[in-house]
């Protein structure tokens, strides 16, 4: 057992002495071998001189026989000639700091990815705390090692973290569908740190950026990408156009009474669902709403009429569109289609901008709700570092380090 335990630990200057049993744990003692080198911990040089030996150490490694693994040894103090001072010897099976092993370590990083810390830490009979500065250094060395290609189209959003309309903004690379870096919150400085964080050398090769209309948001792409072209998206856009005529029918149900009422309640998802996708009791509602010709059949026909706008792949075509359109909305007499139809106006630029790149989130609406799911899945997280590094964990797909580098 114990050769066995020096071959899978890749030790070269030491061995396993001996080991000791326990109804739930294997201690192996590890020692030296005669006067090989050793390596310091700082700068992994070898070192030809030692300076005595600090304390013995713990490191939990992978269990055995239904037994946890614990490695004993005293490391010895290297004299390091490049480094010019004494440093703790660098020891094979574990990263300096660090009291689990890096074959240990590997294996809760690779399933921390799919299930929940705590039955990680339940699996590996360890503290929730080390799965999670474990996933920390994983992430952080990740994020080292990430390689970097061009950006050209980035795309922002946010996902709530918190009651309270607490927020956490993502930032995606829209090419390749990978999240490139989180933020806590969603004020401008958020979007600032990022554009700080990227360095203005990266921030020229963006040619367009991809954000709802939250004017935090546009307000730092045109002071940080002046030359990029905003597009408003698609679909946070036709949610706002949903909310309205969904505000119509409730003015609706409280102004009606009687058996017009009753025709009303009870119509929300044939009014927000396209039409090609209503079931046949869903047609007939519809088709009963007409015949009353309420106000809701107008705000119903503006939703319709205004989904034509996406199908435009010329400019002047589709502004002369939402503009007729427009007019329409503001003579309708609905409030709240009014109100849809000012923001469309006070953002027709970043709108008109899906007519020649037709770029949007839609995309990543996958990969949001798999940041939801992480948090979902662990029921929350105690602090908003181990969240974001949860959610790079999962969702960033950042390389693991290699066990060859790391047991150097």
């Amino acid at each position: 057992m114990e050769t066995f335990i020096r071959k899978q630990l890749r030790m070269k200057s030491h061995y396993v002495s001996r080991i000791e049993e326990t109804d739930s744990t294997l201690i192996a003692y590890v020692e030296r071998i005669g006067r090989r080198r050793l390596s310091c911990s700082r700068c992994r040089r070898p070192c030809p001189k030692t300076h005595g030996r600090t304390s013995s150490r713990r490191w939990r490694d992978l269990s055995m026989r239904d037994r946890s693994l614990e490695l004993v040894y005293r490391p010895f103090r290297v004299v390091c000639i490049r480094c010019k001072r004494v440093k703790v010897e660098k020891v094979p099976w574990a990263e300096p700091w660090s009291r689990v092993t890096v074959s240990l370590a590997m294996a809760v990083a690779l399933l921390a990815r799919k299930l929940n810390w705590l039955e990680v830490a339940r699996h590996f009979r360890i503290d929730w705390k080390t799965v999670a500065q474990i996933v920390e250094r994983v992430v952080a060395e990740g994020l080292k090692r990430r390689a970097w290609k061009p950006l050209h189209v980035i795309g922002v959003d946010e996902v709530s973290r918190k009651r309270g309309h607490r927020y956490l903004t993502l930032v995606y690379d829209l090419e390749r569908h990978q999240l490139i870096w989180i933020g806590e919150d969603r004020k401008k400085e958020t979007l600032d740190s990022f554009f700080r964080w990227l360095n203005p050398r990266r921030c020229r090769s963006i040619q367009s950026v991809c954000c709802d209309m939250w004017a935090p948001y546009a307000k730092s792409v045109g002071e940080y990408l002046p030359n990029a072209t905003l597009v408003f998206d698609r679909f946070h856009l036709v949610r706002h156009l949903l909310d309205a005529v969904d505000e119509v029918r409730r003015q609706e149900i409280r102004r009606l009474s009687g058996s017009d009422r009753q025709v009303v309640k009870g119509t929300r998802f044939v009014l927000l669902k396209n039409p090609w996708n209503l079931t046949d009791a869903q047609r007939d509602s519809l088709f009963n709403l007409t015949r009353l010709n309420l106000r809701l059949v107008r705000a119903y026909l503006l939703k319709e009429t205004f989904q034509l706008f996406w199908h435009y792949k010329r400019r002047f075509y589709a502004e002369r569109f939402l503009l007729n359109w427009l007019w329409k909305a503001t003579h309708s007499r609905l409030k709240p289609m009014k109100k849809f139809a000012q923001l469309v106006r006070s953002h027709m630029e970043g709108i008109l901008a899906w007519t020649t790149l037709r770029i949007s989130n839609g995309a990543l609406e996958g990969l949001n709700n798999k940041v939801k799911l992480v948090s979902h899945r662990a029921f929350g997280f105690r602090t908003i570092r181990y969240y974001i590094a949860a959610i790079y964990h999962v969702c960033a797909d950042l390389p693991l380090p290699d066990f060859d580098e790391a047991a150097v």
